[in-house]
């Protein structure tokens, strides 16, 4: 595979183990290519060149700055760059604290291997990759601070069906797979979402679709 076809990924992780254990499968698969390691945010922040990394997998819990508010300050530093999450326990507030700050995908640390590299690559293609237990919190929370809907924010029935498999975890790929239509046409889709609800991203619509009552 081509260089220029890789995704770059970034890892900031205290544990060094498992810092380490992260790295070489990224290093070791031919789809990506590792750009830095990093042990905490402030490092992240310092050592991160600008466009290094279009993927950061980024720990919650850190010395120093807490990654669910590193993340707003490593967007802010790399907008274009996508950040997955990685906890141990689902904790409801941190899940909050950071999607509503940018992060695009929120994984358990337990995930395989293999699902944590398709996880890498669908949020560089602009997915929301998150484990099962984290999705269903997800929904629960936004639920819980649901907002009335406002009568600009019309879906077609197919951009709500598709938002909703969004919001359990789906990838572009199996949504589109479920309603029968190419990964273009979810795209598509996707633009048009994101125009009626004023957003630009999945994470983003999702809350906003939530908190809307537009799914449930």
């Amino acid at each position: 595979m081509e260089s220029s076809s890789r995704v770059t990924v970034a890892i900031v992780e205290d544990d060094p183990r498992l810092r380490e254990g992260l790295a070489m499968l990224i290093a070791g698969n031919a789809g990506f290519r590792l750009v830095g390691t990093f042990p905490s945010v402030e490092t992240a922040l310092e050592g991160l060149a600008t466009g290094a990394s279009e993927v950061l997998l980024l720990d919650i819990h850190l010395p120093g700055m807490l990654g669910s508010e590193g993340v707003r300050h490593l967007r802010a530093k790399h907008p274009s760059m996508q950040i997955l999450m990685l906890t141990v326990f689902a904790e409801e507030d941190k899940i909050f604290e950071s999607i509503c700050n940018g992060a695009c995908g929120y994984l358990l640390k337990k995930t395989p291997p293999a699902r944590l590299l398709e996880a890498i690559r669908e949020a560089h293609e602009g997915g929301s990759p998150m484990s099962p237990e984290i999705a269903r919190k997800v929904v629960t929370l936004f639920r819980n601070t649901h907002q009335p809907p406002n009568p600009d924010e019309r879906l077609t029935p197919h951009e709500t069906r598709l938002l909703k498999m969004l919001a359990e975890g789906h990838s572009y790929q199996s949504s589109g797979a479920d309603l029968g239509i190419s990964v273009n046409t979810v795209r598509n889709y996707i633009r048009s979402i994101y125009s009626k609800l004023h957003v630009h991203s999945k994470s983003e619509a999702v809350s906003k679709a939530l908190r809307s009552r537009l799914i449930s």
